[in-house]
Order: structure tokens, then C-alpha cells, then sequence
């Protein structure tokens, strides 16, 4: 029997959405390259999310002020 095509999760409607026709290998592998800032501000987004979890609180929010556990 026939597996069932594998839906689509928002990791590949993401991808789908990228138009990568053109580019060249350093513009996607390169230092300043497409999967470097994708890692560099997914990383980023993860360890913020991180730091919101742990405070309690989202960055700029005045919830920690004066708690002795606020951002710098």
C-alpha cells in the first residue's frame, strides 16, 4: 500500500517560499550568506525567547524593574 504524501510542516512552507533561483553558492554559503543569517537570527530569537523565559518577563518590559532581576 501506497504511503500518504507527508503534509507540510511551517519549516517547508518557509522554504517554499523562498525563491533561490539566481543565487550563487557564496551568496548562500558565503560569510554574509543567506544560511549564516538565517542560523545567526534564529539563534538569536532562541536565546531571547531563553532570557524571556527564565526573568519572567519580555526584553523592554518594566515587569523587572526594581526586582533585583532585571535586564542590563
Amino acid at each position: 500500500m501506497p504511503r500518504a504524501p507527508k503534509e507540510k510542516d511551517q519549516i517547508d512552507q518557509l522554504i517554499d517560499q523562498l525563491d533561490l533561483s539566481g543565487i550563487t553558492q557564496d551568496e548562500l554559503f558565503g560569510e554574509g550568506g543567506l544560511i549564516k543569517t538565517l542560523t545567526t537570527r534564529l539563534l538569536n530569537k532562541a536565546l531571547e525567547a531563553e532570557m524571556d523565559h527564565h526573568l519572567g518577563y519580555k526584553k523592554n518590559s518594566a515587569a523587572g524593574n526594581n526586582t533585583g532581576n532585571s535586564r542590563n
